[in-house]
């Protein structure tokens, strides 16, 4: 096994880079004497946002490419000729130009796409097929669709995504996102190419990403590129707004959670040719809650905290220094506060956040040559503090992370698309608790981690694009060297049909050991000596289709393994003293499923559907042991055998329109009790000389069907001549479903025990939102 090998002789570093060379230096030159290259940036019309992922397509040669996370494209290897050169993205217009190319011409076109419902001069829109290229497995999500959606009294984009196929929801109260049967640690998050390690506020409820300020938000479900590592099951790659070069603007929204506000505009505007060499974008959020605390407290109600808001700040700036090089500046800052008495003599104290920040330079060494050079910087903490009795608990978790990154694309001939990179950075975990003014845990972990990717995007013919990558992988702290090879086949059956397949190997060097109370108590540990990384390896293979009428239909199969997976021993009495690789324990675990989707675009009614049949097991030690005492395989609370989702959209008058959402899913697995014993001076309750336990198998039992129905209705316009204004009426949880969260297990005196039942959202949830732009 590769796995093995590179344990045994660590040579995966110097194979990655001696391939890396190799390919660079056997690639095809290009024959700039006969043929001409085609290459621009794809922007927004009204905004002069670069559109990511956007497709450019040449008609006359049948030949398209997508613009890459800077919104460039490159066509290269064009006989001398006029061309139909054709730009399309989703919730956009699509355009067309007319070129003419010379002989080794090299030419620079920037394409301009207006929006959906907006009209410019000299744009050609056409309803016919947008000639979208996209992978299996990826979705890109708008931002339109994630303030469009009916919300639990905020629009969010973790819950969004938890409307496609193959993720599931932990439940009403939870954004976390767990992919493909995977747990939230097992997702990168990156935020303009930083890692996010807690992106939640209020308790986990929604995540920390501000709608208002996030341009694109592109989702790797399963076997994603090379370019991407440190996880082994998914990648969310969000990226910020620049900003505005046409106009300064800015907008407002309340609603029942929160208030948001934003502002955006040009940097050094010429009037004469409306043009600006860079942009900017501010936007902020905060909690509204605080009066209704107030009230609520005022009246006895209990539970109701004495404290609680949250706020997040993003901002972006960027700039173009030369017309090859533009720099830009990207910084995030947000925290959750929390003071609540829980008991008579009990209270909590609880604060989170995360710190971020981005610095880009792109530089285009020619119209075959782009270029990225990021500098990172991610800080997350918490500092919890319990008090109980007089007696007080505090934890302090903190990670930081600083990197540097650079990635090259060369687009040499139509055949080939290279893209290398190398990444290095230094990681380090802080973990520390007290009890009673005195440190009963500590533990700093320190690690310079790097790695380097090479790939390969091969297009032998029209219809057939293989693309092939290899990672190498090298963490300090434990010396581990490790190299995952990638690939990925997609062959055009008909002009309608696509078939795909992909393969990777994946490897993690953290995990996160994740509190059932608040976010905020959440830890993140990393390998060491003798705690070796997670990997695993995944499988996939679907067929994308095209009908008449604006439908298509996705099936995708997927399955992956995961192994060495590692956390902390729940068992273990007391980790104090111990060696960190014997607080461990390790397990395995395995996922496999099917996601099917339908998608209408055209049409009165316009939405999607989405199915997943899957199954994820777990198997760690002393859990659901065998009559041998070798552990069985359970399955994880998040599994769901049967998984459906609706998404419906309905303009039903002008500047009206209806947005409806189903969801279906098999109940969560919880352990139901079969038979209680009582523990005689148990070593962990030394107040007491008894405790009474309830035994079952783990998560051998399931939780009632899960489904839900919110409906919305959104109305735009004028607000008083001077805004355009955009008000929603919501009601979450429309029949009134009493959707269980968990069963509350209580011993009676009579010897007996009553299970009550704590359910989620158990009745119409009213909400209502105003947004304004200016």
């Amino acid at each position: 096994m590769v796995y093995g090998a590179l344990n045994e002789h660590r040579w995966g570093w110097s194979i990655g880079v001696l391939l890396a060379l190799a390919i660079l230096l056997s690639a095809p030159t290009a024959t700039a004497q006969d043929t001409a290259t085609l290459s621009g940036h794809v922007r927004d019309a009204t905004t002069g946002e670069t559109l990511l992922g956007a497709n450019v397509l040449v008609e006359e040669a049948e030949r398209g490419a997508a613009t890459n996370n800077s919104g460039f494209y490159t066509l290269s290897g064009l006989e001398p000729g006029t061309y139909t050169v054709a730009a399309s993205y989703i919730g956009y217009q699509r355009t067309t130009a007319t070129v003419t190319l010379d002989p080794g011409e090299d030419r620079r076109l920037d394409l301009e796409l207006p929006p959906d419902g907006v009209t410019l001069d000299e744009v050609i829109v056409r309803d016919e097929n947008d000639d979208e290229e996209r992978d299996l497995g990826v979705e890109r999500v708008s931002t339109d669709l994630i303030q469009e959606l009916p919300a639990v009294l905020e629009p969010d984009v973790f819950r969004s995504l938890q409307y496609l196929p193959g993720i599931k929801a932990a439940s009403d109260f939870s954004s976390g996102l767990y992919i493909r049967g995977g747990s939230p640690d097992q997702t990168l998050i990156l935020l303009d190419q930083t890692t996010v390690y807690n992106p939640s506020h209020f308790f986990g409820f929604f995540s920390t990403f501000n709608p208002d300020a996030i341009k694109d938000v592109q989702l790797y479900k399963g076997a994603f590129p090379a370019e991407y590592g440190g996880r082994i099951g998914s990648v969310v790659d969000i990226y910020n707004k620049d900003g505005n070069r046409r106009e300064t603007k800015g907008g407002l929204s309340a609603g029942l959670l929160a208030a948001r506000a934003y502002v955006e505009g040009p940097i050094n505007r010429d009037e004469d040719t409306e043009t600006a060499r860079g942009s900017y974008m501010v936007a902020a959020r905060r909690s509204t809650l605080e009066p209704l605390l107030a009230v609520l407290r005022s009246a006895d109600v209990e539970g109701i905290p004495d404290r609680f808001y949250f706020y997040d700040i993003n901002a972006k700036a960027n700039y173009r220094l030369t017309d090859d090089d533009r720099i830009s500046l990207s910084v995030y800052g947000g925290q959750d506060q929390l003071d609540l008495e829980f008991l008579d003599d009990g209270q909590f104290d609880i604060a989170y956040g995360n710190r971020t920040l981005s610095a880009n330079w792109t530089r285009l060494f020619s119209s075959q040559v782009f270029s990225s050079v990021t500098a990172t910087a991610s800080r997350y903490k918490s500092t919890p503090i319990a008090t109980i009795a007089g007696t007080r608990f505090t934890q302090t978790n903190e990670v930081t992370d600083l990197s540097v990154k650079a990635d090259v694309e060369y687009t040499p001939s139509p055949k080939h698309a290279f893209k290398a990179g190398v990444w290095g950075g230094a990681l380090s975990f802080n973990l520390r608790n007290t009890f009673d003014g005195s440190e009963s845990f500590q533990r700093r972990i320190r690690s310079g981690y790097a790695s380097l990717f090479v790939q390969d995007t091969y297009r032998p013919t029209d219809a057939w694009r293989i693309r092939g990558g290899l990672r190498g992988s090298y963490f300090d702290q434990g010396n581990f060297w490790r190299l995952a090879p990638r690939l990925s086949i997609a062959y055009d059956l008909t002009p309608d049909v696509r078939l795909q397949a992909a393969y990777g190997r994946y490897y993690q060097f953290l995990t996160l050991e994740s509190s059932e109370l608040f976010t905020g108590f959440d830890s993140w540990l990393m390998t060491d000596e003798g705690v070796p990384p997670a990997f695993g390896d995944q499988w996939t293979a679907g067929v994308q289709t095209e009908w008449d009428g604006g439908w298509e239909v996705e099936s995708e199969a997927y399955v992956r393994t995961m192994r060495d997976l590692f956390e902390q021993d729940p068992f273990l009495p007391d980790v104090a003293g111990l060696p960190y690789a014997e607080t461990f324990r390790f397990g395995s675990g395995y996922a496999f499923g099917n996601e099917w989707t339908v998608r209408r675009n055209e049409g009165a009614i316009t939405g999607f559907a989405a199915y997943t049949l899957s199954r994820t097991e777990r198997k760690f030690p002393d859990v659901n042991v065998a009559a041998n005492g070798s552990p069985n395989f359970y399955v994880p609370k998040y599994d769901r055998t049967h998984d459906l989702n609706i998404v419906l959209n309905y303009p039903f008058a002008d500047r009206w329109r209806a947005t409806a959402t189903f969801n279906y899913a098999t109940g969560q697995p919880y352990t139901n009790p079969e038979f209680r014993y009582s523990l005689q001076d148990d070593p962990l309750q030394s107040d007491i000389s008894t405790r009474d336990v309830l035994v079952s198998p783990f998560n051998g039992d399931r939780l009632p069907a899960y489904h839900r129905l919110d409906v919305g209705v959104q109305r735009t316009g004028r607000f008083f001549g001077w805004a355009d204004m955009e008000l929603q009426f919501q009601l979450i949880n429309a029949y009134a479903r009493e959707n269980i969260w968990f069963y509350l297990f209580e011993f009676e005196d009579d010897g007996t025990v009553t299970r009550n039942t704590v359910p989620q959202i158990p009745v119409p949830l009213p909400n209502i939102a105003l947004t304004l732009t200016f």
